[in-house]
């Protein structure tokens, strides 16, 4: 009986060790991961150290979060099947770094490119003549990508244009029977649901702009919006260029795709 009950002390001290390790590894990942868009938030450093932090983190991340599901889950039953103490609040805080563990492993991964992302950072539904900013324009003074379509290192306006047509076909133009003016208010209505800072609106040009800002590193990205009569059609060209950054991992086309999807 003794040996029956020392073998139980040991095995419940031994889980108990493994839940804490577990949860301190977890939690403490987490938190280190989360250090990166929260440095990029108070202005302590720029993305680029931050996207060096979660390129630390990816390669432990998941490993610790399947370590610490496996402890968490021998916990609970310890605890539930085999009456091992009070092993149930353990393997809650095992869990718990189960979870922030998992959290460091998959924000990163949401900034990998899918499969045959093109690594550019302007995306117009006119690539012969890209609607041009104008109240954005004094904004993006300092930025680190230019305004000019196809502009940058090894970057040309033919094969950015023909980069996006590969990729993203059906960023086009958006075609309506409605007047311009009721278009117009339907984009203009559709920017402030996105929760798109709005930087002008010019019903008589047809003319929007707006910039929307990401969530983890606040990245900026500018929006503009022409609405004109062609025919007997109203069309809507749109452009959405990354304030920086080389690639967008396909950010700006899932932009204007909520976008035209709203209208």
């Amino acid at each position: 009986m003794n040996t029956t009950q020392n073998g139980k002390s040991t095995l419940a001290k031994t889980i108990d060790i493994a839940a804490i390790v577990a949860a301190a590894a977890g939690l403490g990942i987490g938190l280190y991961a989360l250090a990166a868009p929260l440095a990029v938030w108070f202005g302590i450093t720029d993305f680029r150290a931050g996207f060096a932090i979660l390129q630390r983190v990816n390669p432990l991340a998941d490993w610790i979060a399947i370590i610490g599901l496996v402890i968490s889950i021998a916990a609970f039953v310890g605890a539930m099947v085999l009456s091992l103490g009070n092993n149930t609040r353990l393997a809650s805080l095992a869990l718990a770094g189960t979870v922030a563990a998992a959290l460091a492993y998959f924000v990163p991964e949401s900034f990998r490119p899918a499969d045959g992302t093109p690594p550019i950072h302007d995306i117009t539904t006119d690539t012969l003549n890209p609607p041009v900013y104008v109240a954005i324009a004094p904004i993006r003074a300092d930025a680190a990508n230019s305004m000019e379509y196809g502009s940058g290192n090894n970057m040309t306006p033919e094969r950015l244009r023909q980069l996006q047509q590969e990729a993203y076909p059906d960023i086009v133009p958006q075609r309506f029977n409605e007047p311009v003016e009721a278009v117009f208010n339907r984009a203009l209505a559709a920017v402030q649901t996105l929760g798109w800072e709005l930087v002008a609106a010019e019903p008589g040009e047809g003319r929007i702009e707006a910039t929307d800002t990401t969530f983890w590193f606040r990245f900026k990205d500018d929006v503009v919006i022409y609405i004109t009569r062609q025919g007997n059609e109203t069309v809507l060209n749109a452009r959405s260029l990354s304030r920086v950054g080389v690639g967008d991992v396909g950010k700006n086309t899932a932009r204007l795709r909520e976008f035209f999807a709203l209208l």
